[in-house]
C-alpha cells in the first residue's frame, strides 16, 4: 500500500433517512449491508460459472414447458376434433407425450447431498448457520451439483459479509469439501473472526427548536442511544441506538422528528468505529379532536367519556397510550388502534385517529385452574353490553374452588364525564377453611374510575355475613359501610415490574342502628416496592397492614370485613388463612392484621430466574398478645405469557413445617 494512502472506511444502514457510507481505496466497500448482501444481480452475472448454470436451467425449463404445452394442444385437439377422428389417432399422440417428459427429466441435473458444519465461535456460528445460504439450502434436496459448487464458491465472501455485520472486518474463512459416504459430501465452514471492531467516540447533535424549547428531550435521546465508547461495534446495535434515541426525542413535543444524517466511519486497521448521527427534532406537535372510526354497535359518546386528553396539550406518547388504555378498560372494545397525524407541515391540532372494533354484545366466557391455597377451580361469566338498549353491561360471573364458592351480579351504566362508572351489584360467597365457614351476602352501590396510574372507588355497601366455628354455635351479624378505595401504580411494567412501587389504601365506616348492629371504622392497606439490583438481580419488599377499630368485641363486624394471614400471598410455610384466632380447632378473623416480605431474586434469562425470601406476619384480636409467624424460604419465578408463574417452596418456622406453592404473581 503506497505511503500516507487513507484507509478509513465508513460503514452502516440507515432506512428512510440520509446516511452517509463512504469505503476508501483500498478497503472493500460495503454500503448498505441487508442479511443477504451478495444476492445482488449484477455480481452474480459477471460469474461465469452462474451464467452457465443459469443457461442451462433456463434450456431445461424451456424444454420441459415445451413438452406440458405440447400435453395440452393434444388434449385440447382430441376433445375438439371430429368425430370422423378416431380415438386411435388420438392416442397415438401420447407415446410422444410420454417421451417428451421423459427426456425432460432426464435432462434436469442430479441434486446434491451435504451436511455443513461451521467451525466458530457460538455468535458467530449463530449468525451463520441462520443466514449462510451453504447452511440455508442444506436441507433441501434439489440443490444440483452446479448449484452446489456455486455455493461453495460464494460462501467466504458471504460469511465476510455476515461477519462484518458483527463487527468482525478481517474473518479468515476456509472451506473444506469431503466425501461422507452414501453419496453424500461433508462441508467444513472454518472461521476465525479476528479482532472485534469497537467505538471509539460517540457524536450526537440534535437541530431544531428542541435547543431551546424542551431540552430534557434531547437528553432523554443521549440517554436512550445504548452505543458508548468502548462497546462493540455491531450492525445491529447501531440501528438499534439510533432507532431508541429518535424514539425517545419523539415521545414527546417532537412527533416529527428524524435522523437527518448518520454516518459509521469504520477504520479496518486500527478496529475503531467512530459514530456520527445528526437529528433534527421539526416543530413542536399539539393534539386535536378525535377522529373515531369503527363505532357500530354503542354510542360513540363512550370514547368522548373516557378521553383524557385536551384539544391542544402537546404531543405525548404516555398520553396517547393512556387513552388506549381508557378505552380498553370498558368492556365494550375487542381492540383500539391510535394513529396521530405527523404532518411537520401542520404541526398545531394534529388530528388523532382512533378505530375501534367491538365487542357483540352478548359473551360468555369460562375456565379451569389451580392455586395452591385455593385447589382446582372452574369459573365462568356471560356479560350483555345493551341493556336496555342503552350500552348498559349486565354481568353475572361465578367460581367455584375447593374452600370457596362464589358468585355476583352486576348492572353498570356506560362510562360519564372523566370516566366515571355508576353501578349496583350484589354477591354472595361461601367460604370453608381453617375450622371455620362464613356465608357473606353483599349489595350495594360503587362509583369507579379506572386512569392510567390512579384507581378510585366510592361505594356504599351492605354486609349480612355468618360465622360457624367448633366451639360455638353460628353468629351473624350485618353493617351499612361507606367506603373509599385508592390504587396507585407507579412501575415501569405492569405485568413484570422491575422498578417502582405500588400503592392499595382502604378505609370504611359504619354507625350502629343504621343497618348496623356495631360500630367501627375499618382500614387497609398493602404495597409494594421493586428495587433492581445490577442488570439481573431485583429485590422486592412488601408491606400489608389492616386494623377495625370499635368498642366491641369481633364478633360484631361481618366476619368478611375482618383478617386473616398465611398463604402464598400473605405468610408464606403457613396454610391459607390460618393465622387468626385459634379457638377450639377453628381459625377466627380478628380486628388486626400485620405482614411483611423481604425477597431477592436472581434472573438467570429473561423468563427464568430463581428467589430467596423471609415473610413474617400475625392475625390477632389483642395487639398486646400478638405473636409473629416467620416463614422463609425459596422457589422459581417464570416471566410466562399470561404473566408471573410462581413456585415456591416455603418452610414455617413456628410449626415446623414445608409447603410449596404455585401462584400467578400478578401484583394488583
Amino acid at each position: 500500500m503506497p505511503p500516507g494512502r487513507n484507509t478509513a472506511a465508513s460503514f452502516g444502514v440507515e432506512g428512510g433517512h440520509a446516511n452517509r457510507f463512504v469505503r476508501r481505496a483500498p478497503c472493500r466497500r460495503l454500503g448498505a449491508i441487508p442479511f443477504a448482501p451478495w444476492l445482488d444481480a449484477r455480481r452474480l452475472w459477471s460469474n461465469g460459472r452462474f451464467r452457465r448454470w443459469f443457461a442451462r436451467g433456463r434450456a431445461s425449463f424451456n424444454l420441459r414447458r415445451s413438452c406440458l404445452r405440447g400435453a395440452v394442444i393434444a388434449s385440447s385437439c382430441a376433445a375438439r376434433g371430429s368425430r370422423r377422428r378416431t380415438a386411435q389417432r388420438a392416442r397415438a399422440r401420447w407415446p410422444s407425450l410420454v417421451c417428451g417428459f421423459a427426456i425432460a427429466l432426464a435432462s434436469m441435473p442430479a441434486a446434491a447431498k451435504y451436511d455443513i458444519s461451521i467451525d466458530a465461535p457460538r455468535s458467530m456460528r449463530k449468525l451463520l448457520e441462520k443466514h449462510l445460504d451453504l447452511a440455508r439450502f442444506a436441507a433441501r434436496s434439489d440443490v444440483t451439483d452446479d448449484q452446489f459448487e456455486f455455493l461453495v464458491t460464494a460462501a467466504p465472501q458471504q460469511v465476510r459479509d455476515l461477519a462484518a455485520t458483527d463487527g468482525y472486518f478481517s474473518p479468515i474463512v476456509r472451506t473444506d469439501v469431503r466425501a461422507a459416504g452414501a453419496g453424500k459430501r461433508a462441508v467444513i465452514v472454518h472461521v476465525d473472526p479476528g479482532p472485534r471492531t469497537m467505538v471509539s467516540s460517540v457524536e450526537l447533535s440534535f437541530d431544531g427548536p428542541v435547543r431551546t424549547e424542551e431540552p430534557t428531550r434531547e437528553n432523554a435521546a443521549r440517554f436512550a442511544f445504548s452505543l458508548h465508547t468502548g462497546d462493540p461495534f455491531t450492525q445491529a446495535g447501531w440501528s438499534d441506538a439510533k432507532d431508541a434515541a429518535l424514539k425517545a426525542l419523539q415521545a414527546r413535543r417532537y412527533l416529527g422528528a428524524k435522523i437527518a444524517h448518520s454516518q459509521a466511519l469504520i477504520d479496518p486497521h486500527t478496529r475503531q468505529a467512530a459514530l456520527t448521527v445528526a437529528f433534527a427534532s421539526g416543530p413542536t406537535f399539539t393534539l386535536g379532536p378525535l377522529d373515531v372510526s369503527g363505532v357500530r354497535r354503542y354510542p360513540g359518546r363512550i370514547v368522548t367519556n373516557v378521553n383524557p386528553l385536551a384539544v391542544g396539550e402537546v404531543y405525548d406518547a404516555e398520553r396517547i397510550a393512556e387513552l388506549q388504555r381508557q378505552l380498553q378498560n370498558t368492556p365494550y372494545y375487542a381492540s383500539v388502534a391510535i394513529d396521530v397525524g405527523s404532518d411537520v407541515a401542520h404541526p398545531n391540532d394534529t388530528p388523532i385517529h382512533v378505530k375501534v372494533s367491538e365487542y357483540p354484545y352478548n359473551s360468555v366466557r369460562g375456565g379451569v385452574g389451580y392455586a395452591t391455597d385455593t385447589g382446582a377451580h372452574v369459573q365462568g361469566s356471560y356479560t350483555y353490553l345493551d341493556t336496555f338498549g342503552a350500552a348498559w353491561p349486565l354481568s353475572v360471573q361465578g367460581r367455584l374452588d375447593q374452600i370457596q364458592q362464589y358468585g355476583q351480579i352486576q348492572l353498570s351504566m356506560p362510562p360519564g364525564q372523566r370516566g366515571w362508572v355508576n353501578s349496583a351489584l350484589a354477591s354472595y360467597t361461601n367460604t370453608q377453611v381453617s375450622g371455620t365457614r362464613i356465608y357473606s351476602a353483599r349489595a350495594g352501590l360503587q362509583r369507579t374510575r379506572t386512569a392510567q396510574f390512579i384507581d378510585y372507588n366510592y361505594s356504599l355497601q351492605y354486609y349480612a355475613d355468618r360465622l360457624d366455628q367448633n366451639a360455638a354455635g353460628p353468629t351473624t351479624s350485618h353493617a351499612l359501610v361507606p367506603q373509599w378505595s385508592w390504587t396507585r401504580r407507579n412501575v415501569d411494567d405492569p405485568l413484570f415490574p422491575r422498578k417502582g412501587n405500588l400503592l392499595h389504601v382502604e378505609t370504611g365506616f359504619a354507625v350502629k342502628g343504621i343497618a348496623t348492629d356495631q360500630t367501627f371504622v375499618r382500614g387497609y392497606a398493602r404495597g409494594e416496592q421493586y428495587v433492581p439490583l445490577f442488570k439481573r438481580d431485583l429485590f422486592l419488599v412488601r408491606a400489608e397492614l389492616g386494623g377495625v377499630f370499635t368498642s366491641g368485641s369481633s364478633s360484631g363486624i361481618p366476619a368478611s370485613l375482618l383478617f386473616r394471614a398465611g398463604g402464598s400471598n400473605s405468610v408464606r410455610g403457613y396454610g391459607f388463612q390460618s393465622i387468626g384466632n385459634s379457638v377450639d380447632g377453628s381459625v377466627l378473623p380478628t380486628k388486626y392484621l400485620v405482614t411483611a416480605t423481604a425477597e431477592f431474586q436472581h434472573w438467570f434469562t429473561h423468563d427464568w430466574g430463581a428467589a430467596a425470601f423471609y415473610d413474617i406476619g400475625t392475625a390477632t384480636d389483642t395487639w398486646g398478645e400478638r405473636v409473629f409467624y416467620p416463614g422463609l424460604g425459596v422457589g422459581v419465578r417464570w416471566r410466562s405469557p399470561v404473566g408471573p408463574i410462581n413456585v415456591d417452596l416455603a418452610y414455617g418456622t413456628r410449626n415446623h413445617s414445608v409447603r410449596p406453592y404455585l401462584t400467578l404473581g400478578i401484583a394488583f
